[in-house]
């Protein structure tokens, strides 16, 4: 399967900024370790940003599970939101001093960790990380609705990292 980009884009040298994440908590892709969940510890996992361009003031991060829907409609849940991270590393347990939080699906300013309810079968969470040209003036608790109208026109990078999480309880 080859990637065609249309001619126009092409001809304008178009180019992705090679922004990646790792993390020492679980690969890229893999089953998401029972301490980094609501059934475990509830531990937020490190992450190390690498390849965001030069123009980066800050990072957001959007950690949601895309293995489900609510009310009929087509939204996901949303596990934690952070921004105005301003290093590209993310210690275990905590964010750099300066970083916000935003309300998660429970209403709460913090890390929710992987919470699938059955063991049979896997959900699957993304987190976003958006390289951002400014900080936000977005207020602790904001929702991913304001904290995505917030970085509209900001954002210069992103990437995602993907883990799998099935109940083990």
């Amino acid at each position: 399967l080859a990637l065609v980009m249309p001619t126009h884009v092409m001809a304008q040298g178009f180019q992705l900024p090679n922004m990646q994440v790792t993390s020492d908590a679980f690969e890229d892709g893999g089953i998401i370790p029972i301490k980094y969940t609501s059934h475990g510890e509830n531990v937020q996992p490190d992450f190390t940003i690498t390849g965001a361009p030069e123009t980066t003031s800050s990072f957001a991060i959007i950690f949601h599970d895309i293995s489900v829907a609510f009310g009929g409609g087509t939204g996901d849940v949303t596990h934690w939101l952070a921004w105005n991270i301003g290093d590209n590393n993310i210690p275990e347990g905590s964010l750099p001093t300066g970083s916000v939080q935003g309300a998660n699906i429970r209403g709460q300013a913090s890390y929710m960790g992987s919470g699938a309810p059955l063991p049979d079968r896997f959900h699957h969470y993304v987190f976003e990380f958006y390289a951002l040209s400014d900080t936000l003036d977005l207020p602790e608790g904001s929702s991913r609705e304001e904290l995505l109208a917030a970085m509209e026109g900001k954002v210069v990078a992103k990437a995602s990292y993907i883990g799998k999480y099935a109940n083990a309880q």
